[in-house]
């Protein structure tokens, strides 16, 4: 029985040597995902306060739960003439941060009218703090940050959705 027993330990150590060897042996393979890219879902016109078209966007929307929870994150880069629209089902005082995402924005808040309630200006990637709207909001957009002041964005604007 003794010598049973030795020959099951010296089995056991054996195993154990050759998996590890083994995996010593293999080479760590380097995961690749794909790039998030752009999905045109719409356009958005952003109109002035006197009527005129400020901008036009091609727009990609957020509209489940999961699109509002990560929204542009893990991105690289989006054009200037492209934006993310947040849609939600109601008016409520939101708040974006901006965890995870690599590109700095500006955030625009609207409400169910579609005008404009506030602006978080030049978010800094990955910044973790809360940026709130100024007022109940509906509607939220996100574009490359200094964008609205290009544009001349300000209150009394409004925007315009067309779902492709």
């Amino acid at each position: 029985m003794k010598r049973h027993f030795l020959n099951l330990a010296g089995l056991s150590l054996f195993i154990s040597f050759s998996f590890s060897s083994c995996n010593e042996d293999r080479k760590e393979e380097a995961i690749e995902t794909e790039p998030i890219t752009f999905t045109k879902e719409g356009e958005l016109y952003l109109i002035g306060a006197s009527g005129d078209t400020l901008q036009k966007l091609d727009i990609e929307l957020a509209e489940t739960d999961y699109e509002h929870q990560t929204g542009l994150m893990y991105r690289e880069s989006m054009q200037d003439d492209q934006g993310m629209l947040f849609v939600y089902d109601s008016e409520s005082v939101r708040s974006f941060y901006m965890k995870n995402t690599y590109i700095p924005l500006d955030i625009l808040y609207y409400d169910a009218d579609s005008t404009l309630v506030s602006i978080q200006k030049n978010a800094t990637p990955r910044d973790e703090s809360s940026l709130p709207s100024e007022g109940p909001a509906q509607f939220v957009l996100e574009i490359n940050a200094s964008l609205s002041d290009k544009w001349g964005i300000s209150d009394g604007n409004q925007i315009s959705l067309r779902k492709l």
